[in-house]
């Protein structure tokens, strides 16, 4: 063991610090400790005998840190250090992480908080499918094999060639077609349900329909057959048909084929307006004519990895919409009024979403002292239960935004250096 006040240098790279032995013994058991030992450290560590000299190959911003460690007794975190360099850094001279000092914690989670963004960003992102078209087609001369990656592109690329083009133009069509025919067989259904006749009247809405437009099912129908065709070549040619079959759109697409045939089967009913709601959804079909900005696909991720948190502020909401409902209720019964709006449960509980929402439309409010302090204490709840989820989606939204423009960076320069390689 050396002398306390004997001096050690020590190399990095070419930079030599000096202290006492004493600093470097401060921590037992750590390899800075070890260094004072003469004979374990000149075979432990690389030791120049004529100079003096121990060196190291490591990071000089964390050592000085270290180094400062050992003398102050307080370690702290470099600026501008990532965080895997700090860790590998720490586990070489063996001191924990838990020794950093409360001031630097923020700083050291803002860096985790960070690299598992990156990382949830990255595994999110699915397989590109036309890498997984590539994979499928590999040592596959079939036919299919061959025109599969053509005509799924041809459907799903409507910028990848003009026939592409012309194909998402037409689709385009059709489906502000539909939408139109929606709203016009609605406004027929209408006057025939509510202002002509019975539901029990022995016409029926097909026949008012094709009476007065006889052109709007035969339309309908023919813009449905497209669909089905479209719908039938997209899910013979997908590379990923589990992918396909689970992405909401699709599921709209599929659902949509099917309220004419019941139409036609069971004569029409008013109730089918509900499921042929389905084909505004098909507007959102333009958004495949357009890139989508980073934006909404950070948004998308967003809110599901945020369900859990939003759940929960759900069920909070849905007890306090039972709790103010029911305490107003009893609050009307044990102090009636003539004027009181609050009959039921139901329309106490509909007043109690209102007001959680801070809506309020107006058409039932508390007449008596008592159930206007309920009221007060009711918006109030509704406004902290509002307010209290947005930070936490915006910090999330940040962080996978952050994440999202450094994976595309990091993209486009790879993509740029390999066209400089090639």
């Amino acid at each position: 063991m050396k002398s306390t006040r004997e001096k050690i240098t020590l190399n990095f790279r070419g930079i030599r610090y000096k202290t006492y032995a004493s600093t470097l013994q401060a921590f037992p058991g750590t390899k800075l400790s070890r260094l004072t030992g003469p004979q374990e450290a000149s075979t432990e560590f690389d030791y120049d005998p004529n100079t003096g000299e121990f060196f190291f190959d490591r990071d000089t911003r964390v050592f000085e840190e270290v180094l400062n460690y050992c003398r102050t007794k307080h370690l702290h975190c470099p600026q501008y250090i990532c965080k895997s360099v700090l860790e590998e850094e720490l586990a070489f001279w063996e001191i924990s992480e838990a020794a950093l000092a409360p001031c630097c914690w923020q700083r050291l989670s803002d860096m985790e908080s960070q690299q598992e963004d990156l990382a949830l960003w990255e595994d999110s992102k699915d397989e590109d499918d036309q890498a997984l078209l590539a994979q499928v087609g590999r040592g596959n001369n079939s036919c299919r094999a061959q025109w599969q990656p053509r005509i799924w592109t041809l459907f799903e690329k409507p910028f990848s060639s003009g026939s592409a083009k012309v194909l998402a133009a037409i689709s385009l069509v059709f489906n502000i077609g539909i939408c139109i025919l929606f709203i016009k067989k609605a406004d027929v259904e209408i006057e025939f349900f509510v202002y002509g006749h019975e539901y029990n009247s022995t016409d029926t809405v097909l026949n008012e329909i094709h009476k007065y437009f006889p052109y709007l099912i035969p339309l309908e129908f023919f813009c449905i057959l497209w669909f089905l065709f479209e719908f039938s070549v997209r899910l013979t040619f997908c590379p990923n048909k589990k992918k396909f079959l689970t992405s909401p759109l699709n599921i709209a697409d599929f659902i949509s084929l099917f309220p004419i045939f019941i139409e036609l089967c069971t004569h029409g009913q008013a109730w089918l307006g509900f499921v042929r709601a389905l084909y505004t959804l098909k507007l959102l079909k333009i958004l495949k004519l357009i890139e989508i900005p980073l934006m909404f696909q950070v948004l998308s991720y967003t809110s599901r990895s945020v369900f859990r948190e939003i759940f929960i502020f759900i069920i909070i909401f849905i007890f306090e919409s039972l709790f103010f409902g029911i305490l107003m209720f009893y609050t009307e019964v044990l102090y009636p009024v003539p004027e009181s709006y609050f009959e039921s449960i139901s329309s106490c509980i509909w007043w109690a979403v209102i007001t959680l929402t801070t809506v309020g439309y107006g058409d039932s409010y508390p007449i008596t002292e008592f159930s206007q302090v309920i009221a007060a204490c009711a918006a109030l709840c509704g406004v902290l239960t509002i307010v209290i989820p947005i930070p936490i989606f915006l910090i999330k939204f940040k962080g996978y935004y952050d994440a999202a423009v450094i994976k595309e960076r990091r993209k486009r320069k790879m993509e740029q250096a390999a066209m400089l390689s090639s």
